[in-house]
């Protein structure tokens, strides 16, 4: 029992030898790349597309005197803008709710002192998502039409962003290339290989407000354009480069 503790013991040590060495080597050739000569750029490029999905922030807003009869109120109101919204878009009609908040409203005496409670305010807001673009004028109508009072925003969005993030980043890729080419040809330089490889970028699209009290209830069908949404990208290239 006393040998078997004794190889254990042994095969820690050279474990932990080996782990130092290996650690070692790994650092050394971490010096070793970092000591190249390299040069170091970075390609940008924004891919402009057009959106396949909106996102609208609708919400009513009730106050009252007390807060029971504030949240009834909104109760009421945001069950009949669903209901009218879910018959607008069908069965399939993404709609979830955000954000929920009653808050009592103050008055503030001229003299100083204690502030009074004069009343409550309760605020639901639901977010309505709608892949067809051509529903985002009519939503916005029904909505307000049917007891909100606030379009807090509109956004219009992507489904999936994979496929113009890639086209950003080839593009990226290809002008910080081709910066490190000029840069080396115009030093008299040779690139050998890629050293390293850093990728970054957004997608930006702004959002859009409306305030839903200038909608009139009789006036024409809100106007609505999508416009495009920029996929910006960004590479930056280390190159090792010799005479």
């Amino acid at each position: 029992m006393v040998k078997m503790t004794r190889k254990i013991t042994i095969s820690l040590g050279l474990l932990v030898a080996m782990c130092a060495l290996g650690g070692n080597a790994l650092a050394q050739e971490t010096a070793n790349v970092n000591s190249r000569p390299s040069i170091r750029v970075t390609g940008e490029a924004t891919v402009k597309v057009s959106p396949d999905q909106a996102q609208i922030d609708i919400g009513v807003v009730t106050q009252s005197q007390n807060a029971q009869a504030a949240a009834s109120q909104n109760a009421q109101k945001l069950d009949a803008t669903i209901s009218a919204l879910r018959k607008a878009l069908g069965s399939g009609a993404e709609i979830k709710t955000i954000s929920y908040s009653i808050s009592p409203n103050y008055r503030y005496p001229r003299e100083g002192g204690q502030p009074t409670i004069t009343g409550y305010t309760a605020s639901n807001i639901v977010q309505v998502k709608t892949n067809d673009l051509t529903k985002v004028g009519p939503v916005i109508d029904t909505a307000t039409q049917s007891g909100a009072n606030t379009i807090h925003a509109l956004r219009f969005t992507l489904k999936d962003e994979q496929a113009a993030r890639a086209q950003a980043l080839r593009e990226a890729a290809t002008k910080a290339r081709a910066k490190a080419e000029a840069l080396a040809s115009a030093l008299n330089l040779k690139i050998q290989r890629v050293l390293y490889v850093e990728e970054g970028g957004q997608v930006s699209a702004p959002p859009m407000y409306a305030r839903a009290e200038m909608l009139q209830k009789d006036a024409v069908q809100t106007p609505i354009e999508a416009g495009t949404i920029d996929v910006q990208a960004t590479v930056t290239l280390t190159v090792e480069v010799s005479q």
